[in-house]
């Protein structure tokens, strides 16, 4: 059974909301935030440029009185400017449109992006690279199909945008996904071409909540319920603006004022666990995660296990089974950047390039792109994945943090 849960709770006095996605009783992706303060992850802004510090390549843009943003000069030829031409020098002074593609993280400032996103359930579009593409994770069948529903817009020699088709639109109508399109393309120009017109500092685009966002990058063939206790929240995905769920997927509205829908699916416990540097594995071995300033660091050991088995085959067990919990464990506590893991030392080279490939197929189910990279001479394996939202310990310990002011 997998379900998609959206729930109200309280941390610290503070109502928050808690998206999470509940596989056979486990949860895999967790995300929480503030429901009176939402996060400014994804929102589109009129803001002025501040500084430019060529040094570290580096422009800050100011996108509220109050809170200015990292933008890195890369990006700089993608500008869309109020009151000059595009692409034309960047200059302190200048009014630009930028969104926000990363949350601030550990003291860091915002990251501030050119290339403006607006991201549906089957469909994004993007103001920087315009080009069609689609999901890398789509059958080459599903990739043809859906590329003949676009013929129209992949032919225009005038392209105000990009495409990007996502994975979930396999699993969808032809109409739902150029319904959707036509919607985007409406909302891309109130944000892009309207938001020239705008004062400084207006917010021009906000996204979906985050569960909603979350909601929509799973695929919903392997999406049997969505519950959730939060009414507006049910009101939302009813009218199906952001998210259309298919006739297979249950959408169920929890009232019980006894057991609490957080409580019933042991979302305080799973933030406890991403809370923990130690985390137990069923065959007696142990992880240790520790977030450091520069990458994640995971090491794997055989804890409790004192098998008399050869010590070999031991190894190779708590390997493998580490390598799944590994990857779930990214993703419930939102690790991303350089992940680097010390497995348990294997001699044979058939083990190890097994538990590779082991742990290459744990990673394609992540939502957000995630790549084991390489193994180090050391044997320690190196992985990335693409940072956006903070890490979950951050949004705990925020939200902490405001409940004790």
């Amino acid at each position: 059974m997998r379900r998609f849960v959206i729930a109200h709770m309280e941390m610290e006095g503070v109502p928050v909301a808690v998206g999470a996605l509940v596989e056979d009783g486990r949860i895999y992706d967790l995300a929480i935030g503030e429901q009176d303060d939402p996060s400014i992850l994804g929102n589109i802004y009129v803001g002025r440029v501040d500084s430019i510090s060529q040094n570290i390549q580096a422009a800050f843009i100011r996108i509220a009185p109050e809170l200015n943003g990292y933008f890195p000069l890369e990006e700089e030829k993608d500008l869309i400017y109020t009151g000059k031409k595009d692409g034309t020098a960047l200059k302190v002074g200048d009014e630009v449109l930028v969104q926000v593609s990363r949350d601030a993280m550990k003291g860091k400032l915002p990251r501030l992006s050119a290339n403006l996103t607006i991201t549906g359930q089957y469909v994004v579009l993007t103001s920087g690279d315009r080009s069609f593409g689609l999901s890398r994770k789509l059958e080459a069948e599903e990739r043809r199909r859906l590329a003949g529903f676009f013929q129209d817009e992949i032919g225009r020699p005038d392209k105000e945008f990009g495409t990007i088709v996502r994975t979930n639109a396999a699993d969808a109508k032809e109409e739902d996904i150029l319904e959707e399109f036509s919607r985007l393309k409406e909302r891309y120009h109130n944000a892009v071409v309207l938001g020239r017109h705008r004062t400084i500092y207006s917010r021009v685009y906000s996204p979906e909540p985050f569960y909603i966002e979350m909601l929509q990058g799973i695929r919903h063939r392997e999406l049997d319920e969505v519950v959730t206790d939060m009414p507006s929240c049910l009101q939302h995905l009813q009218e199906g603006g952001a998210v259309q769920l298919p006739e297979n997927t249950a959408l169920r509205f929890y009232d019980d004022k006894l057991l609490p829908l957080y409580k019933l699916y042991a979302i305080e416990q799973a933030i406890d666990e991403a809370c923990r540097e130690k985390v137990w594995l069923k065959s007696g071995g142990f992880l240790m995660i520790e977030q450091t300033e520069a990458f994640v660091s995971i090491d794997v050991n055989t804890g409790k296990n004192i098998s008399g088995k050869k010590a070999e085959e031991t190894f190779r067990k708590i390997n493998l089974e580490a390598a799944g919990e590994i990857a779930r464990q990214i993703r419930l506590r939102n690790l991303s950047g350089i992940i680097l893991t010390d497995f348990i030392n294997l001699s044979n080279p058939d083990h190890l390039d097994e538990l590779y490939h082991v742990l290459k197929k744990a990673l394609r189910k992540d939502p957000i792109r995630a790549v084991a990279v390489d193994i180090t001479p050391l044997n320690i394996f190196e992985m990335t994945r693409k940072k956006k939202r903070r890490p979950l310990i951050e949004d705990i310990n925020r939200i902490r943090c405001a409940g004790h002011e």
